[in-house]
């Protein structure tokens, strides 16, 4: 899918090769406008395919609820369009949980729901338990949202990039971006490892990478990357396709498998980048602090929140990690495991495909960021989905896509503005 040569010059150039720059590609060729993506690994390397692969409206943020209901939209008319399928399925999804506190919360989203049109249903202990067949604990409750779903982590971006080639985009993988070109204050094209592609605007949409392609221009994006683990099963009997209780999330995959996961369990490493921006994050750490656990790893020295990344002196920074791939974490593989065998014994002896890490990267309120960068003209920015982005990743890229062409934005992009992480302005932290 990679195209050898550089063109010369193109309307935008899109950095970063998952859900988001893909998506925001496709709905930039889709208008006419000459599109170069550049990758530094491969199309969905990084955290797009490493994500639990669920399309959601349910306990979303409200702020993001419209761009969540666009999404839905927009996932559902892929296929079709595209002609290749993402793995999209409107499974509906299923909510249980032990714990009345938890109960509570998820009863308390239902005003937001209805808001905005979202069919959701409050479930009894036992109808939670009906709804999860062959299962060994006491619900309380749950609920069930019945029009979400889920997608394929390792289809959807490489469907919406072959989407972007056919409206004529360019797609250049192994390609890492070094830096703006900028003449007057303004873009006037991107630097390469393989050279300089000429370009009118840039959408940065490089994930963990952004802040520190930023900083090297003197744009502030206060971001930070947790550490996630989640492992994948080999294919086995059908328990239902999208299963949440607090202490397990389990998806069923296009081949029966399943990838498990804990919900908010996650570690936030101690990094140059994370101490430059501790204050910013201090209000979500505080909340979050039972969640997330404090660690240190190689990531204070490679990577992109490591000290060469903060103090932006290495044009090759990108090209240094092709793929920013960690190791998962062996205490929370062994926990999955335990929570799956006690919540489905007959699970218990499961054979694994396999376990991975993954970075994904917040801010500070853990809304996205979908702007254009004022001091710089020409310069956009779409990154910080706070583990939200797969499914909302075909909206993002379509509101960027607006932006970019000046278009009448689907939804209102005010929350999404990056002044509001830099200008002062009081912090409410969301949901992740």
């Amino acid at each position: 899918m990679s195209d050898e040569h550089l063109p010369d010059a193109v309307d935008v150039a899109v950095i970063g090769g998952g859900i988001v720059g893909t998506a925001s590609a496709y709905y930039l060729a889709r208008r006419g406008l000459r599109v170069a993506l550049v990758e530094k690994g491969h199309v969905g390397c990084e955290q797009s395919s490493r994500t639990w692969g669920w399309c959601r409206q349910q306990n979303r943020d409200r702020r993001e609820m419209p761009l969540s209901l666009l999404s839905m939209r927009l996932w559902d008319a892929m296929r079709g369009e595209i002609g290749m399928d993402p793995g999209f399925r409107r499974t509906g999804l299923v909510y249980a949980t032990d714990d009345a506190a938890t109960l509570a919360a998820w009863e308390g989203w239902r005003p937001v729901a209805k808001e905005f049109g979202v069919e959701t249903h409050m479930l009894t202990g036992a109808q939670a338990a009906e709804r999860i067949p062959q299962n060994r604990r006491q619900w309380v409750g749950g609920l069930h949202s019945v029009h979400d779903g889920k997608a394929e982590p390792a289809l959807a971006a490489p469907v919406l990039a072959q989407g972007a080639r056919q409206h004529g985009a360019t797609i250049h993988q192994n390609c890492a971006a070094r830096g703006l070109d900028l003449t007057n204050g303004r873009v006037a094209g991107l630097h390469t490892e393989r050279g300089l592609i000429r370009a009118d605007a840039v959408l940065c949409a490089g994930g963990a990478w952004a802040s520190a392609f930023m900083r090297r221009h003197g744009v502030t994006f206060p971001q930070a990357s947790v550490r996630q683990t989640a492992l994948r099963t080999k294919p086995t009997v059908n328990l239902g396709d999208v299963l949440y209780c607090p202490d397990l999330a389990m998806t069923r995959r296009l081949d029966g498998s399943y990838t498990l996961a804990i919900s908010g369990r996650a570690t936030l490493e101690l990094t140059p980048q994370g101490i430059r921006f501790a204050r910013e994050f201090m209000p979500q750490f505080i909340q979050r602090l039972k969640a997330v656990q404090l660690g240190v790893s190689g990531s204070f020295f490679t990577g992109p929140e490591s000290l060469s990344a903060v103090l932006g002196h290495d044009p090759s920074i990108f090209e240094a990690t092709r793929v920013l791939s960690p190791k998962p974490d062996p205490k929370l593989v062994a926990a999955i495991k335990a929570n799956l065998a006690a919540t489905f014994p007959q699970l218990a002896n499961l054979e694994l495909e396999g376990a991975w890490g993954a970075y994904v990267d917040c801010t500070p309120d853990a809304v996205p960021v979908i702007s254009a960068v004022e001091r710089i003209g020409g310069l956009y920015l779409a990154a910080g989905c706070s583990g939200h982005g797969f499914g909302l990743g075909p909206g993002i890229g379509h509101l960027a896509a607006e932006l970019i062409a000046q278009d009448r934005p689907s939804v209102d992009p005010t929350h999404f503005r990056l002044d509001r992480l830099v200008d002062g302005s009081k912090i409410a932290v969301g949901s992740l």
